[in-house]
């Protein structure tokens, strides 16, 4: 039985055919192909069941895959997450990707990198944040995403640090309300001095006669 993630399809050709030029350049091409297949196998058979495994078989499986970093006092569904992605982290090793995969991987949010001339840095360095909205991080958590990106990262990069913004979404309700009215200032009554007061009425009428003096 061949097993793919270690075939040499030169060492398979007869003595003769290991001799030939066209042999052994089609060998040396195809057969890290062949190699990486056997990984993908591997995930085929494996990924699959990693939801009805228990955390003893996990922490074996890890073992097995070479999983970076791993951490055996994680929960079971943290431990399937970071078996799940150990084969695109290998596979994409030094790239940008594998770091956004580690970041993921431990905190379930994907971050955000800067390099170094979108924020005035040394040149070659990096950092990232990381919107960790659906729960809290544990220091435990981000000493192993230190270490995993700097397992995962190129060797000219530099990690200047990994800023973690915690915020959360809530639902707010509004309303606004428009009164308009009238304000009218009743005052109670108050007591008023009376007197009584006495009125006469007269009716007063005058003649004028004038009188003369008798002519002689």
């Amino acid at each position: 039985m061949v097993d793919l993630k270690n075939v040499d399809l030169l060492s398979m050709q007869s003595q003769r055919m290991q001799q030939d030029r066209t042999t052994q350049a089609l060998s040396a091409a195809l057969t890290p192909i062949l190699q990486e297949l056997g990984e993908e196998v591997i995930a085929v058979i494996l990924y699959p069941y990693l939801d009805s495994l228990s955390g003893a078989v996990l922490d074996e499986l890890a073992w097995g895959l070479h999983v970076d970093v791993y951490d055996a006092l994680a929960s079971d569904e943290e431990k399937r997450q970071m078996i799940r992605n150990s084969y695109l982290i290998h596979k994409y090793k030094g790239t940008v990707f594998a770091v956004r995969k580690i970041v993921e991987s431990v905190f379930g949010e994907a971050g955000k990198i800067e390099e170094w001339f979108q924020y005035s840095g040394d040149p070659y360095h990096f950092r990232m944040d990381v919107y960790c909205q659906s729960k809290g991080v544990t220091a435990a958590e981000q000493i192993r995403a230190l270490q995993l990106v700097e397992a995962g990262k190129n060797l000219r990069s530099e990690l200047d640090g990994i800023r973690l913004i915690l915020s959360q979404t809530v639902n707010a309700r509004v309303a606004a309300v428009t009164s308009v009215g009238s304000v009218i200032d009743v005052y109670p009554i108050g007591e008023m001095d009376t007197h009584k007061v006495k009125i006469a009425t007269a009716a007063i009428q005058t003649t004028v006669v004038d009188v003369y003096a008798l002519e002689g």
